[in-house]
């Protein structure tokens, strides 16, 4: 399916997976809106991509309903929604030292803003739109301070199959990144960053860490494939297989 001339909300499009897959959908043709809460990480989104003609900005905190319906009444029709979003700073932490209130922001950024990402979008998609969510390989290998995600993320997967059977003809999928280098690790691991990712490199059977661009190739592909749906693709380097 070629995206040329196709609408595509990214939310969570100013960095990482999410700005990969904007470059992406703008050299194909699409045109691209980039929500996220901050409005300097829009703006150098914006630079970053070479401020081209196809692409919009929009600030939303997908937590707050008020904002999301806003969000969908100013785009109007769509093609697509992809959310690449998650706030889980504070969430990686040992039970007895895990705060509350970083557990909601997960819950708000990776299971409550999909959905209402799709009560206030679906009725703007055409039928032959698609949503893509991103969980992740914590629901599959959980570690240790890692229960918060490991729940999100399966539970949004969950929500993925209810929302296909709910919504169609319109698709809904996910995909399930393995360890990717992004900014969030330095959330994750500090300072150990460079040092944990070396490590799992070499366990991984393809031999390296996950870029973000090898999970915009599988948004890309859940977009354009209209066979699929209700479906978790998971791009994680056999990360499962360890």
């Amino acid at each position: 399916m070629s995206i040329s001339k196709q609408k595509i909300l990214i939310v969570g499009g100013g960095s990482g997976m999410g700005l990969a897959l904007a470059r992406r959908c703008i050299e194909a043709g699409a045109k691209v809106i980039i929500a996220g809460r901050g409005q300097d990480r829009l703006r150098q989104a914006r630079e970053a991509l070479g401020n081209p003609a196809g692409l919009e900005t929009a600030v939303v905190d997908i937590a707050r309903e008020d904002q999301v319906s806003a969000l969908f009444a100013a785009i109007g029709g769509l093609d697509h929604i992809v959310c690449t979003a998650a706030d889980i700073e504070g969430a990686y932490r040992l039970l007895p030292e895990l705060d509350l209130m970083a557990a909601q922001k997960v819950v708000e950024s990776k299971l409550y803003g999909p959905l209402l990402l799709a009560k206030h979008g679906a009725p703007r998609l055409a039928a032959s739109g698609s949503m893509t969510f991103v969980s992740g390989i914590a629901a599959y290998r959980p570690a240790a301070r890692g229960s918060v995600v490991a729940a999100v993320n399966a539970a949004l997967e969950g929500l993925v199959r209810a929302l296909a059977v709910e919504l169609a003809p319109i698709r809904v999928n996910a995909v399930s990144p393995g360890w990717v280098d992004t900014t969030i690790w330095a959330q994750v691991a500090g300072d150990r960053k460079d040092e944990t990712l070396a490590a799992m490199a070499k366990r991984l059977p393809v031999g390296r860490i996950g870029q973000p661009d090898d999970i915009a190739d599988a948004i890309a592909f859940l977009i354009g494939n209209g066979f699929t749906t209700g479906t978790t693709l998971h791009v994680e380097g056999g990360h499962r297989l360890i």
